[in-house]
């Protein structure tokens, strides 16, 4: 039984609404068939056998994902289709990924890279990126992807706290690269490179032709280091976390039963493997399980994005609600221009999904996107809905078969239906992070409820056993006594028919502590004015709650993001009070 909840610590019972389902047709045919019964009979155990590792005891990530296709019926199936739209269009075979990994392998042994040592990875979103990431896991190193869109000080912190020997990146990417900050540093590998190179620089292209088209894997243990991913910053410092080579199992789990790839699948992850979407379920999650990719470079288009899903029969879209949110901000007119009938399933990742977005997509597919909760510390999904399942729309979900993630008060006692409080994860399942690199107080911080990893977000949890997530615990608002999520009142501001995006703080007040403050950037046909504040106010006070309206709001062009959805609340923070606004590299463009 639940402990009675500490009214003090958790505040007064969620904002109650009215909940629509997302039911699913009768004989939806899905990898995770019965929900109900995986959770209850589930064990990671089970999963190992997939790979070879279970019965050679010879780990490595790539040859899980890369090499064991390679030797098998696969070897000539597409794992990457690519198209900047710009003339580069090209397709990698598993064939093709093994030799090329190989050879860049055998580059970083030439350049002193041995086991265990950090690779930096600053490039933009083209086939070299994930050789070389593949590469760098050949020969048992670690990489570190860094974001194209990084400046001088986020690349500075990363390079630096992580110690990296060698960066690949490119040359105009290079001119970020504060050299002389970076004592570990050794060399630069440049993709592109023409004319004179530097004593500490090398030409990717030539390193490659040097090589042979074969270099074994370096064997590692299931605790050695897979990857370190740097947090997105969104409410701070960047932080390292190093994942472990277990990390596969829950990789390749839940790829098949969240996303539910299947052999025959034409997935695309708009995520930049800058991010750990972008490599959890960008590299390993799909080429684990021998699934086509699909890749696609240059800047944001909703004719693009439209455009690749009919080209490449996409069947499979993972992406940000920020990118569906942007898509319905472009209107109806363009995905009617494209057929999208190939599509059989959809997720959203990196910041709750709006229902207004959900039912807009759902209205031009389809297909409802299904929600996934996790994090770049928890490296896979934790918290999602199933394709087989009915669902609530506006909920996270439920926790994945071999996971416990519920809501807790400051002690760490579980919380009935309704109250808001910690959303927290039972230790123990594959992807959780390993460290937090060179800071292990930090990574203490995540366990300081005893029992349980904190995941910072705040949620509740209703009757049916669904997670409805409310915001970052930080960013939780009191007013008046109440505690208000921001992401509820954020949901009932797009769902105004002005509204595009919407962030929301609580500011300081003198009378009720915080008063709700919503920056609003409108969609195309309206004007900013002090009729359309208050009208959206009225909205939100109609639709949702009272004391949840906002009592200020602000126009602004965009609302400030990262690149993997998340709004920075602190940017808006600093906006308000007229503050800095410190690193905003990791911002969406």
């Amino acid at each position: 039984m639940p402990a009675s909840p500490d009214h003090s610590a958790t505040g007064s019972p969620a904002t109650e609404h009215a909940v629509e389902w997302e039911r699913k047709p009768k004989g939806t045919q899905a990898n995770l068939p019965d929900y109900e019964a995986a959770y209850r009979t589930f064990n990671w155990k089970d999963v190992e056998s997939a790979f070879d590792w279970s019965r050679t005891g010879k780990v490595n990530m790539v040859h899980e994902a890369i090499d064991r296709h390679a030797a098998s019926a696969k070897s000539a199936q597409v794992a990457l289709h690519y198209t900047n739209y710009d003339g580069r269009d090209e397709q990698y075979t598993f064939a093709d990924l093994k030799r090329l990994s190989s050879r860049f392998g055998q580059a970083l042994k030439a350049l002193g890279v041995r086991r265990g040592d950090r690779v930096g990875v600053f490039l933009p979103r083209t086939p070299e990126l994930y050789i070389v990431i593949l590469g760098v896991h050949r020969i048992g190193a670690i990489p570190v992807p860094l974001f194209e869109a990084f400046m001088e000080q986020a690349i500075q912190d990363r390079l630096s706290d992580s110690e990296a020997v060698v960066c690949v990146t490119s040359p105009p990417l290079k001119t970020r690269i504060p050299l002389g900050q970076l004592p570990a540093l050794r060399h630069l590998v440049l993709v592109g490179a023409s004319g004179p190179l530097a004593a500490n620089e090398a030409s990717y292209e030539a390193l490659m032709a040097q090589g042979a088209d074969w270099l074994e894997p370096e064997w590692l243990t299931v605790d050695d280091g897979l990857i370190i991913h740097y947090t997105s910053g969104s409410t701070g410092k960047s932080k390292g976390v190093l994942h472990r080579q277990y990390a596969m199992v829950g990789h390749y789990q839940t790829a098949k039963w969240a996303l539910d790839l299947r052999d025959d699948d034409r997935f695309w992850c708009t995520a930049d493997p800058g991010w750990v979407t972008g490599t959890s379920y960008g590299i390993y999650g799909p080429w684990t399980l021998g699934v086509t990719s699909i890749v696609i470079g240059g800047r944001f288009d909703p004719d693009r994005w439209f455009h690749t899903i009919q080209r490449y029969r996409v069947t499979m879209w993972y992406s940000a609600p920020t990118a569906y949110r942007m898509l319905m901000s472009a209107g109806d007119a363009i995905p009617k221009q494209y057929d999208l009938s190939s599509l059989r399933h959809i997720c959203s990742v990196g910041e709750p999904l709006n229902p207004e977005a959900l039912k807009w997509v759902k209205k031009v597919t389809g297909i409802a996107p299904h929600e996934t909760w996790w994090m770049t510390e928890t490296g896979m999904q934790i918290v999602c809905n199933y394709r087989s399942a009915d669902f609530k729309i506006g909920c996270t979900g439920k926790p994945f078969p071999g996971t416990y993630a519920t809501v807790v008060d400051d002690q760490g006692r579980e919380l009935p239906p309704g109250e808001l409080g910690h959303l927290v994860v039972k230790p123990g399942w594959p992807a959780m992070m390993k460290e937090i690199w060179r800071d292990p107080a930090k990574y203490d911080e995540y366990f300081r409820i005893p029992g349980w990893y904190v995941s910072g977000d705040s949620a509740y949890k209703d009757a049916d056993g669904f997670i409805w997530y409310q915001g970052r615990q930080d960013d939780v608002i009191k007013t008046a006594g109440e505690r208000v999520g921001p992401f509820e009142v954020e949901s009932a501001l797009v769902a105004h028919r002005a509204v595009a995006e919407a962030g929301v703080i609580g500011k300081p007040d003198p009378i009720r502590g915080h008063i709700i403050k919503a920056f609003v950037a409108l969609r195309k046909g309206f004007q900013p004015s002090e009729a359309l504040k208050q009208e959206i106010a009225e909205f939100v006070k109609t639709n949702l709650a009272a004391h949840a309206a906002p009592r200020e709001i602000a126009f602004v062009e965009k609302v400030p993001k990262t690149r993997s959805g998340k709004i920075m609340r602190r940017v808006l923070r600093a906006w308000d009070q007229g503050l800095p606004v410190g690193d905003i590299s990791t911002m969406e463009e």
